[in-house]
């Protein structure tokens, strides 16, 4: 009998325990089911899966727009180590390509890397990747160009991709395309090579020469055909067209190869794109812009007069007003003229002056060069061996994406 009771009692003693227990299972099998479920705040946060339906509207505050009054293009790169981090490592992010991991490669400072925008009569709106992809669900953001417009690319891709688990991101070459696909987000972030965005020798994403260039001003079907129906496309064409003053291209016949002025063929192969825009954007869903020459320091007495060297060991921006040769003032009024005449919108971001300061941002000696990094002897011969057109990231890039992000909020804030 005295078993018994002892018995009894320990049943008791255990019955709270056993009840808390299947209380906490309970629980966590709702709060899991919650989270599969359409309305759970983790599931609004993060994504949908495709084809279950549109999204609510995001929420664009008046502190993410810029001041319609405000330029974002004037203003000065200000220090800050402490309010401001790049939003992104190289550790931290495996889309890089050698060419700009400076200090992976060798760099030894790292100040290029904590210079901050600040627009003179407003400030950019701080970069939210959840909100860009957001606004991305369901959209395709690709970005046109030469390998300068790659890195813009890519600084994009490391931007937004530290917020999203590995298996839900994804990186595929499809040349002349690099596409980083978001599956939660039924979105994509894409390059596509076109160095003079017209037609040329040189669309092969791998196997191209700068030194032997023949272009066809009047071509552009082929390229075209992969921008059809993209939401929302950024172009950039530049360097490409002005290593000589001269260009080789065809116009009309496709075996009548001339010599043209760059500028003249420059126009020529606008016309074409302009053209190809009014024929073939949809503007009530399309969105264009174009960037403006990325500048390039290769000369140093343009800033230290005296000097003989380039980018090489610049540590620090270009303090008071500059404009370098580099940056062709005829190229940009050939830029505004069309830009003006055409029908379908196209937002110029104007990020050559901004950039023209930065002569302490390039890879210089600490890139690649026919996609291999720079031997020791190279790198001992920065005159002949400095790349001053290419950029670190992260770095100068992540600025333009912050300037496109700003523009693309404020588009978003208007549409809604």
């Amino acid at each position: 009998m005295t078993k018994q009771v002892s018995l009894d009692r320990r049943i008791q003693s255990l019955l709270p325990v056993a009840l808390a227990s299947l209380l906490v299972l309970g629980t966590t099998r709702l709060f899991l089911d919650t989270l599969k479920s359409n309305h759970s705040f983790v599931f609004q946060l993060y994504g949908r899966s495709r084809g279950q339906g549109e999204r609510p509207a995001v929420i664009v505050s008046p502190e993410d727009c810029i001041d319609e009054s405000c330029n974002v293009f004037e203003g000065k790169w200000v220090w800050d180590n402490e309010s401001y981090a790049p939003h992104y490592t190289e550790e931290s992010c495996p889309y890089l390509v050698k060419q700009v991991t400076c200090q992976k490669n060798g760099r030894p400072d790292s100040y290029y890397k904590n210079w901050r925008w600040q627009p003179n009569d407003c400030s950019l709106p701080r970069f939210d990747p959840l909100k860009l992809l957001q606004i991305l669900r369901g959209k395709r953001l690709m970005f046109v160009g030469d390998s300068v417009q790659r890195g813009q690319f890519e600084s994009m891709v490391c931007m937004v991709q530290s917020i999203l688990p590995q298996r839900k991101k994804s990186l595929q070459r499809v040349p002349p395309r690099k596409i980083f696909t978001i599956k939660e987000f039924d979105a994509s972030i894409e390059y596509y090579w076109a160095p003079f965005i017209v037609e040329s020798i040189s669309d092969h994403a791998t196997k191209h020469t700068v030194l032997k260039r023949l272009v066809k001003l009047d071509s552009i079907a082929k390229h075209g055909k992969h921008w059809e129906g993209v939401d929302i496309l950024v172009f950039e064409s530049y360097v490409w067209w002005m290593h000589k003053p001269t260009i080789n291209a065809t116009y009309g016949s496709p075996n009548d190869v001339q010599e043209y002025n760059v500028t003249t063929a420059y126009k020529l192969a606008l016309q074409t794109w302009a053209e190809w825009l009014e024929s073939s954007i949809n503007p009530e869903r399309q969105k264009v812009f174009f960037m403006s020459m990325s500048p390039t320091h290769l000369w140093s007495w343009e800033w230290r007069p005296g000097s003989d060297e380039n980018c090489y060991n610049e540590s620090y921006p270009i303090q008071g007003s500059y404009w370098g040769t580099g940056s062709n003032t005829k190229i940009m009024d050939i830029i505004d003229d069309t830009l003006q005449d055409l029908k379908v919108k196209v937002t110029f971001l104007n990020i050559t002056q901004l950039s023209e300061y930065r002569k302490d941002a390039h890879t210089s000696v600490y890139g690649e060069r026919k996609g291999k990094l720079l031997t020791k002897e190279q790198r001992s011969d920065p005159k002949n061996f400095a790349d001053c057109i290419h950029w670190c990231l992260p770095g100068v890039p992540d600025t333009w994406n912050e300037i496109l992000y700003a523009h693309l909020l404020k588009s978003h804030q208007n549409f809604l």
